[in-house]
């Protein structure tokens, strides 16, 4: 086992790991550039895989909901950015893609590491979501989340669900 496949799991009230990622068209990136504003930070393991490209779109489905309550959103894979620009352009994704081929900034939040998959243990991106206050603070740590129906949990955790 790596040390990055060991990495400790952020909680609510941690300070979030400062990140600088390139985007789909290479521009970088920074959380400390969304300082003042709530941020949705979520780890995917694949640009153009079913479960992925489910999530993304229900983010996508849901952005102005959470741009409206002030909440921006950023997603973040160890995909190059070149495969991230197809992912965006072919679903309309209108949030930055990050790429973090050597899954760094992945450790940092404990999204990657051993998991179970189809009763295997392997080595690879954990599924996450994280809360970023205006402060820079964790509000919300959701690890091995589902991706489909995870945006609309998000949303009621968030108080944002329309009836």
């Amino acid at each position: 086992m790596t040390e990055t496949a060991s990495a400790a799991r952020l909680a609510p009230g941690d300070t979030a790991p400062e990140f600088t990622l390139p985007d789909a068209d290479g521009n970088e990136v920074s959380l400390s550039s969304l300082r003042g504003r709530r941020v949705v930070v979520y780890f995917y393991p694949a640009a153009s895989t079913p479960g992925c490209t489910k999530q993304a779109c229900d983010f996508r489905d849901s952005l102005a909901q959470l741009n409206d309550a002030g909440i921006d959103v950023l997603g973040i894979s160890p995909d190059k950015p070149a495969k991230l620009v197809k992912f965006r352009d072919h679903e309309s994704l209108t949030f930055p893609l990050l790429s973090d081929p050597e899954r760094s900034v992945l450790a940092a939040y404990g999204a990657f590491g051993e998991k179970t998959m189809y009763g295997r243990k392997t080595v690879g991106v954990i599924r996450s979501t994280f809360v970023i206050g205006a402060d820079g603070r964790i509000e919300v740590a959701q690890y091995n989340v589902r991706a489909t129906g995870h945006v609309a949990k998000l949303l009621r955790d968030l108080n944002l669900a329309t009836a």
